[in-house]
């Protein structure tokens, strides 16, 4: 198979750095033209720079903080207002803080709520329109194996990672009739910065030094090691390509074979 987006416009959020980044560089790789999402605008302006273009596309950036859903919302309806469709959406944001459910503040949980499912909700409800014109849309939302089994320390996200998959399963089976699908990718222990702030905290608590910390996430990857951004990318871009027309409704672990069920 020969993947080819080339005249596909994607929107990809969290593209600033680690699994975003690399989903926005893949998918330029492969001929979209990729439209980059953050909070961070001076950081945009420079990464979207390095998103390759060399079938002649153009990619830009749109700013919004996604702890502020309004603002997501208003920043995709200006770009739809100016005639621009999408054919793919990536919905990606960075995780809840770690702490034990029981713990966890109200506005924990509402700040994950809008950050994860609200603001990607109000991203759906302006490129669906598109899609259907276009006739073709792929909608990836990028979760966490957590939706099969929770994971220990992640409490807040834990319960808002699986309200996100229940709403995709949901959103699935209305889009499906317009040939747009919706997917989630859970991936496992990816090398990101926010691996690594995970480690650092589990270090801390546990009183244990990064290298042991390490060392006991690796154990519960049978592959032993962490997968790379790059490999989260790849499986985005199956599941955005035509060779994926007939899959939608599914959570597909990218995880090294952690997950302890099917």
């Amino acid at each position: 198979m020969i993947i080819d987006l080339k005249g596909k416009n994607a929107l990809v959020c969290g593209s600033t750095k680690g699994i975003g980044f690399a989903i926005a560089k893949q998918f330029a790789a492969l001929g979209a033209n990729v439209t980059m999402m953050s909070r961070n605008g001076d950081l945009l302006a420079r990464v979207v720079r390095d998103l390759p273009c060399e079938e002649g596309q153009k990619h830009d950036f749109l700013v919004a903080d996604f702890s502020k859903p309004e603002q997501v919302k208003e920043a995709i309806e200006r770009k739809i207002q100016a005639h621009y469709s999408y054919q793919i959406l990536v919905n990606n944001s960075g995780g809840p803080s770690p702490g034990p459910a029981l713990g966890a503040k109200e506005e924990e949980f509402l700040l994950a709520f809008n950050a994860h499912l609200l603001s990607s909700h109000y991203l759906v409800q302006g490129v669906v329109n598109g899609m259907k014109q276009s006739g073709y849309g792929r909608i990836i939302n990028i979760i966490s194996t957590s939706v099969k089994i929770p994971l220990k320390g992640l409490g807040v996200s834990n319960t808002i990672r699986g309200a996100v998959a229940s709403w995709s399963k949901t959103l699935a089976s209305e889009l499906a009739p317009l040939n747009i699908t919706v997917n989630n990718i859970l991936p496992g222990a990816t090398a990101t910065d926010r691996l690594k702030q995970i480690i650092e905290g589990k270090a801390v608590k546990q009183n244990e030094s990064i290298d042991e910390v390490s060392h006991e996430m690796l154990s519960e990857i049978p592959m032993n090691r962490f997968a790379n951004p790059e490999e989260i990318a790849y499986t985005a871009a199956f599941l955005a390509s035509e060779y994926a027309s007939y899959i939608t409704g599914i959570n597909v672990p990218v995880d090294g074979g952690r997950t302890g069920c099917l």
